[in-house]
């Protein structure tokens, strides 16, 4: 891989291993993780990731609305839907892309790491989508297959679809209240990106305990990732 085009081959060859693929055009992998705010800086690189993403996108859908169908042949459209929607939504991604720990391989212009953009569900999802895309270009729709599965099996098999997921800011309020709390408060702290890309940002607290942060392409999504980061917090607490 001497003739990488991304800066470090040893950081490629250890996202490869955590993926569990081999490129055979590195370019694409490169690519991938390319966000087009490192682009926008560095005028050798003419290309971003946000195509890939693009693609990606429908490569997972695809591929885990096939295991569910395959998985649960009992299961009625509306609760199949509502399940796929929770299995590949910004914050479920967001999760996939740490436990590879895939933003410390994103390249990231100065602004957006500044921001930190290395932990920005929006940053991570798309990535991580980029990737699949990449996977799927170079080696098909079964590789790309057995990468997402490798990934995310265990997130598909525990699915109930015989009930819908539950809503995160529901199952906090359940909690925050069963243990005589107050209601939770959210806030939208911040507003990022262009207007056409804008990404809110949203908190929540219990009366003055600061619970967590979730960001996403509307109030609503954000306040949900806010309640899902909360949720693991509060029950860590116990």
């Amino acid at each position: 891989m001497s003739s990488s085009p991304y800066d470090h081959v040893e950081a490629i060859d250890e996202l490869e291993q955590r993926l569990g693929y081999k490129f055979t055009d590195v370019a694409l992998l490169a690519r991938a993780l390319t966000h087009r705010s490192y682009a926008n800086e560095v005028e050798a690189v003419e290309d971003n990731n946000q195509r890939l993403e693009f693609l990606g996108d429908s490569v997972l859908g695809l591929v885990v609305a096939e295991r569910m169908f395959e998985l649960f042949p009992d299961a009625e459209e509306g609760s199949l839907s509502s399940w796929l929607a929770s299995l590949v939504n910004e914050g479920a991604l967001k999760e996939v892309a740490q436990a590879l720990e895939l933003g410390s391989f994103v390249r990231l212009g100065r602004g957006e790491i500044l921001s930190g953009g290395r932990e920005k569900a929006s940053v991570l999802a798309d990535a991580y989508e980029a990737v699949l895309a990449a996977i799927y270009l170079d080696g098909g729709l079964v590789a790309a297959r057995e990468v997402i599965l490798r990934l995310q099996a265990d997130a598909i098999a525990a699915c109930e679809p015989s009930a819908p997921p539950e809503d995160h800011k529901s199952r906090l309020q359940r909690l925050v209240q069963a243990k005589g709390a107050f209601r939770p408060k959210y806030d939208i702290i911040a507003e990022l990106g262009p207007a056409h890309e804008r990404v809110f940002v949203a908190s929540v607290a219990v009366e003055d305990d600061a619970l967590g942060e979730g960001e996403g392409h509307s109030k609503k999504e954000a306040e949900q990732q806010a309640a899902r980061a909360a949720l693991k917090r509060w029950e860590d607490r116990g």
